[in-house]
């Protein structure tokens, strides 16, 4: 893990990014303390695919009458 300070990555950003995109950790310190960490994005999580809800939905009551009525306004 790499440690490097806000001003460096104030200096230096691009540089801790492409590393960080290459696999990279980096922990950002402020006056010798971890403050934060600069890590890749995992691929798992941006191809996550939402539930099926279906299933769900047709286990709700089923209303009488037309449910967009309340939406129709007397003018």
């Amino acid at each position: 893990m790499k440690k490097v300070s806000v001003r460096d990555l104030h200096i230096r950003t691009s540089e801790f990014v492409r590393e960080a995109a290459e696999g990279a950790v980096i922990r950002i310190e402020r006056r010798g303390e971890p403050v934060a960490e600069l890590r890749p994005i995992s691929r798992k999580s941006a191809t996550r695919q939402l539930p099926d809800l279906s299933r769900l939905w047709r286990r709700f009551p089923q209303v009488a009458g037309d449910s967009g009525r309340f939406l129709e306004e007397d003018r």
